[in-house]
């Protein structure tokens, strides 16, 4: 196997977002590119999933990926991809909805998927690409 140079490698955390649960990173920056870890709804000041439906599952997952994307050097307007997983793809309308309201101009290329399982159960987890700064 061939080396890599993991020098420009950048691991990035804030507690403004979920504690990672597991062995990921919040996200890694590499040549001006955060690749974010998907975001699902957790309150970053309890670790608790949050009560709601898919609106308001949506509105946390995606108030996470800002407080990750600023940890970045980086905002909404920089997300180059996204992908959405959604436990019911019967809810896409109203998650649509909520993140319409995030990417309502020059919005990211987006892949959405159901997904047979989440983690904790979630009815959404999403997560990104972006330009970092």
């Amino acid at each position: 196997m061939a080396d890599v140079n993991t020098s420009k490698k950048q691991i990035v955390a804030t507690e403004h977002a979920p504690k990672a649960i597991g062995p990921y990173s919040q996200a890694v920056v590499h040549n001006g590119i955060a690749y974010l870890s998907g975001q699902i709804p957790l309150d970053p000041a309890t670790q608790q999933l949050i009560e709601g439906d898919i609106a308001a599952q949506t509105e946390r997952v995606l108030a996470n990926i800002q407080a990750v994307l600023a940890a970045c050097g980086s905002s909404l307007d920089g997300v180059l991809k996204t992908t959405v997983f959604l436990a019911d793809m019967s809810e896409f309308a109203r998650m649509n909805e909520v993140y319409g309201r995030y990417f309502s101009e020059n919005a990211p290329a987006r892949s959405t998927v159901q997904a047979a399982r989440l983690p904790r159960d979630v009815r959404v987890e999403i997560d990104c690409i972006a330009i970092a700064g």
